[in-house]
């Protein structure tokens, strides 16, 4: 079997004019994702951290809820039900939410930060390999562009520590489950899914799983006892959890799973501001540039329009 490159939006079919909106949801979503972190700082003072993941999905689901019915309620042709994609999409994320945990759990947030960015790389690999897609040049480059702004952006604060390894070690599977997440949210748009129904079934099956692993695995509280950490779990749910991922379902619609996990390091970059406007964590000139390459590595490797073929000719 022939290896082709991995589709583009034109390669998709999707017409030219959704790019502009296919684009801004998923600048929206990363912006909404990059919040995560500041919102979980927030609450880990009085909520484990795998009780905040389980919350982040949990308290979303009326949201999501809602959204599919009205999605579907204005799209009859939508396809109903619950597809594998759908289902394998719910496990990805519950298997990236909790070796992310274990991550933070076990290094430093610059490294689990650092490693996380290697998403997309796993998504062109198992593009690859499990789907014979061979990924484009430019995909390539301006991944290669990212990876290099992500360094810069996390790279001075990483720390090479033998006994941090295991926590090195749950940040790349966190990347690699993050990867089979966007391959199978594509996947499942392909096949008809709706964005919110997409979302909704995958965060049912998080929210499942994630239950049981704070059944065995949490020993700090799991309820908060303040109104501020109860606000932040809030909004670290509708927000970055039904805001981020929903919007990310969205562009995936019409866009690439390559290009989308691009993300990943758009996340970075807002987190990074955040911090710095909600946190005061000072952004220093390595910084700047960082989220400066990242800007134009998303660039190099964004989608192009099909051009239009005249029906005049022969």
């Amino acid at each position: 079997m022939s290896r082709t490159p991995l589709p583009d939006l034109a390669a998709s079919g999707a017409p030219s004019a959704d790019l502009g909106p296919a684009l801004a949801a998923l600048v929206a979503g990363a912006v909404a994702m990059g919040l995560s972190p500041v919102l979980v700082r927030v609450v880990s003072p009085e909520v484990g951290p795998f009780a905040s993941a389980f919350w982040r999905v949990a308290l979303a689901l009326p949201v999501l809820y809602g959204w599919m019915r009205w999605e579907e309620a204005r799209a009859p042709h939508l396809r109903r039900g619950m597809t594998p994609s759908a289902l394998l999409a719910g496990l990805a994320f519950s298997g990236d939410l909790l070796f992310w945990h274990l991550a933070i759990l076990g290094t430093t947030v610059a490294n689990a930060t650092f490693f996380a960015t290697t998403v997309p790389v796993f998504v062109v690999l198992f593009a690859w390999a499990g789907l014979r897609h061979r990924p484009a040049g430019r995909t390539l480059a301006g991944l290669a562009v990212c990876l290099l702004g992500g360094a810069t952006l996390v790279g001075q604060s990483v720390q090479v520590d033998p006994a941090r390894l295991a926590g090195d070690r749950d940040g790349v599977i966190t990347a690699a489950f993050f990867a089979l997440y966007f391959l199978a949210v594509e996947r499942a748009r392909a096949r008809g899914l709706g964005a919110a129904r997409v979302t909704f079934v995958a965060s049912c099956v998080t929210a499942i799983v994630l239950l049981g692993v704070v059944a065995v695995l949490e020993t700090r509280p799991v309820l908060p006892r303040s109104a501020s950490a109860a606000a932040g779990l809030a909004a670290l749910a509708l927000i970055s959890h039904a805001g981020g991922q929903g919007l990310l379902s969205v562009a995936l619609g019409r866009l690439p799973a390559g290009f989308s996990s691009l993300v990943i390091f758009l996340e970075a970059v807002a987190a990074a501001i955040l911090a710095w406007l909600l946190l005061g964590e000072a952004l220093g000139p390595l910084q700047v540039l960082g989220g400066g390459l990242i800007l134009a590595g998303i660039a190099v490797a964004r989608p192009r329009r099909r051009p239009v073929v005249s029906s005049n000719k022969i």
